[in-house]
């Protein structure tokens, strides 16, 4: 009988771990909002006064989720910013959004200047670090999105050094530019008539190992994590009076017309299944009370 149980709690861990350790995405990103309380050159730090942590209801997995953000029981949070880009864009008093892996604070991967103060300013206007693990939408109805190809020979892990960005910039639902940048270049686009542009910068990435020779297939370690400069002119008159959150589940592929130039694209870092790995915690609990039904 031991061994019989032995054996089906083996196995339902071992389904547990395959159900939430997919490849390349096993730390928890954090992300929070806040007020800019202090930016330190000399610490290159940036510290964040009142935050409050975003997350989503998911429910039932039959209806969109529902996000939110909550307040955290710390006035600061104080994290190492991701490049030296962020020092002069970041202020005391901007309103500010920032990620950071395995736990709240310490070192940011990427942060998002708000647009204007108040709650309903909720768009970004400056982003850098990871941009792709930024929930926040960029002002002006753009959208960057960035897709990394690994270097082979300088693979750790799950993840490899990258040889560049294949950078991509939405208007609307319109891809209006899009090149594949190396290191320190960038992509800029104003097509627009409403004297708005955006400008991104690929400085360093990495990417998934999985599409290199020998690594297909491997589970467990840190996803991703790449470094880009965006910013936003906003459109001429551009006033924010509501809240929009991006719900990377409801975006649609976007289309690219002829008559348009310009570029940017940056895909988002894979990101773990919430609704998922609850359904394989919900399947280990139902084996164990199994097991014990069994020994009584």
């Amino acid at each position: 009988m031991k061994n019989v149980l032995c054996l089906t709690l083996c196995a339902a861990l071992l389904f547990l771990a395959t159900c939430t350790i997919p490849a390349g995405a096993v730390v928890l990103q954090v992300t929070v909002r806040g007020t800019v309380a202090d930016v330190s050159p000399v610490n290159n730090t940036l510290t964040i006064s009142d935050p409050g942590q975003y997350g989503c209801d998911y429910g039932s997995g039959t209806s969109a989720p529902v996000c939110s953000w909550t307040p955290l029981n710390t006035s600061t949070l104080t994290g190492t910013i991701p490049d030296a880009a962020a020092l002069p864009v970041f202020a005391k008093g901007d309103q500010a959004v920032a990620v950071s892996l395995g736990g709240t604070g310490g070192t940011w991967i990427a942060l998002a200047k708000l647009y204007g103060s108040g709650a309903s300013a909720d768009y970004a206007i400056d982003e850098v670090g990871d941009i792709g693990s930024l929930p926040t939408a960029l002002i002006g109805d753009y959208a960057v999105t960035a897709t990394t190809a690994p270097d082979c020979s300088a693979c750790t892990g799950t993840t490899c050094a990258a040889t560049g960005s294949n950078v991509t910039i939405t208007s609307g639902t319109m891809n209006v530019a899009q090149k594949t940048l190396v290191s320190g270049e960038s992509l800029f686009f104003n097509g627009r008539n409403d004297a708005s542009s955006v400008n991104v910068t690929f400085m360093k990435g990495e990417a998934l190992s999985e599409a290199c020779p020998g690594y297909a297939g491997l589970i467990g370690g840190i996803q991703p994590v790449s470094d880009y400069i965006v910013h936003v002119v906003p459109p001429i008159g551009t006033s924010v009076t509501a809240t929009h959150i991006t719900d990377e589940s409801a975006a649609s592929p976007a289309s690219t017309p002829s008559s348009l130039s310009g570029s940017a694209a940056v895909t988002t870092t894979p990101k773990s299944s919430l609704p998922f790995a609850g359904l394989c915690v919900l399947g280990l609990s139902i084996a164990v009370i199994a097991v014990q039904r069994r020994r009584d």
